[in-house]
């Protein structure tokens, strides 16, 4: 009896101990983190509850408008009962209209490239252009169009739908870049230019290029391509896949019919944040920001602490309301699905003829886009070694013979230098003699193009002035 009862004692003191341990190792209650990132973005989200809307219209003006009022029928078969093309203009178009340079966008950008009387703003290639300038406005009649597909004036997912008078949002056909080039040479051929002096674009831009002098060699006098690709390559494809399935993946998407209800703003912001990473460089990060922190005196957070973490924060809510989710993933695919090969190119020409147009501009008769497509993918199948592939990308640059530029930037991630080898390789083994190939050691990335005015702007100058460039 005695016995039993030491050894309940003993249990009883060995309890209290592990209690009090305990009680030492966790200390009073702890009160939850704080998320004021969190805070922040439940609050833009009852403001977007309460309205209004976005209105991308507003975010560029002063930009002129093409309207095409003939069916136009996509790659894939889409049709367009018309569209509108935002577009504006510098310099003075000569007499024998022979002057005129198109500049092209990349993803998201407007047409306005450069300030002007309507809109005194500075353009997204303010230095570029103008008196003296790489595309000198004293020699050159400069245009630069919204993109179709975009919100900043041309038709796209955010345009009212003529037939239906709501949001064409995902009923929108789906674009390639070659779809966006024929919609700007309906434009030249509104403003009376048979050839441009020059085709030059940067990113997207810079496949929007090629893909005119591909398309319409006899109307492109020179080609400028910087930052670029021949084709897509997986990476950048799963980068951009990525930033889709963020904004896909925001509730208020609501498969692209959004425009009466609340904005993707989250899944914007987040794809932003994950494009942002890619346009810049490492190299640039560490100078600028290395791993310094907001506050350093102050615990870690979870929300954005360092400094490169603000910059990201900041940038992506910046843009995610001003350009329209359903733009980006159109836009974003056209670029994954670009691909100079003379198969593709082939390949899309045909699907458009298939589609036979009624008198009202709908298509005649519909078409089984499965077994369509399971027949394109019989075909690439065809062509899979490097040789095969390398080959098919000459054919589909063997009419482009005029002078080109490629510029490429060593610390471009998104579309890194060998992808600029492969658009000079590519033009000189058609047979191109004149191609002027440049790759440039700076630290900013993919967005070089926007930032080095001085060996961008040099190159460029070069080039379009060039009177020995000319047979």
């Amino acid at each position: 009896m005695l016995r039993t009862l030491a050894t309940a004692g003993r249990q009883l003191a060995t309890r209290s101990r592990v209690h009090a341990l305990r009680h030492m190792a966790t200390g009073p209650p702890k009160s939850a983190m704080s998320f004021p990132c969190i805070d922040r973005l439940e609050t833009r989200q009852r403001d977007l509850l309460a309205g209004p809307e976005p209105t991308y219209d507003k975010v560029v003006t002063g930009y002129s408008t093409y309207t095409h009022h003939a069916p136009f029928v996509c790659d894939h078969m889409g049709i367009l009962n018309g569209f509108n093309i935002a577009y504006e203009s510098w310099g003075t178009l000569n007499v024998d209209k022979s002057n005129a340079i198109l500049v092209h966008t990349g993803l998201s950008g407007s047409s306005h490239a450069h300030s002007h009387e309507r809109n005194a703003n500075p353009g997204w290639w303010e230095k570029f252009i103008g008196p003296g300038r790489a595309l000198d406005t004293d020699k050159f009649f400069v245009v630069c169009t919204n993109v179709l597909g975009g919100c900043y004036g041309s038709t796209g997912p955010s345009s009212i739908d003529p037939q239906t008078g709501e949001r064409f949002a995902t009923t929108f056909p789906l674009l390639t870049v070659n779809d966006i080039v024929r919609a700007q040479f309906h434009l030249l051929d509104h403003l009376g230019i048979q050839k441009l002096h020059a085709s030059v674009g940067a990113s997207m831009g810079g496949m929007q290029s090629l893909c005119a002098a591909a398309l319409h060699p006899e109307r492109v006098g020179r080609l400028v391509s910087i930052s670029a690709c021949a084709r897509s390559h997986p990476y950048s494809i799963a980068l951009r896949f990525a930033q889709r399935q963020a904004l896909m993946s925001d509730p208020n998407f609501n498969r692209g019919f959004y425009y009466d209800s609340v904005q993707p703003h989250v899944g914007m912001k987040l794809a932003r944040a994950v494009a942002t990473v890619t346009y810049r460089s490492g190299p640039e990060w560490e100078l600028r920001f290395g791993r310094r922190r907001r506050a350093p005196e102050l615990p870690p957070a979870l929300c954005p602490d360092f400094l490169i973490e603000t910059y990201l924060d900041h940038q992506s809510e910046r843009f995610c309301l001003q350009y329209d989710a359903n733009s980006l993933l159109y836009v974003s695919k056209a670029m994954d699905m670009f691909d100079i090969s003379r198969s593709v190119t082939d390949r899309l020409a045909r699907q458009r003829e298939s589609v036979v147009l009624d008198g009202s501009g709908s298509a005649a008769a519909p078409v089984c886009l499965n077994e369509r497509e399971q027949l394109d993918a019989g075909e690439a199948s065809s062509v899979e070694t490097d040789e095969e592939i390398l080959d098919d990308l000459v054919s589909g640059v063997r009419n482009v013979l005029q002078p080109a530029l490629v510029l490429g930037v060593q610390s471009d991630i998104l579309f890194p230098v060998k992808q600029q080898r492969e658009i000079a390789d590519i033009l000189r083994k058609a047979g191109n003699e004149r191609v002027t190939y440049y790759e440039l050691d700076a630290m900013y990335g993919h967005d070089t193009f926007l930032i080095d005015v001085v060996n961008v702007g040099a190159a460029i100058k070069g080039h379009l002035e060039n009177e020995h460039l000319i047979k």
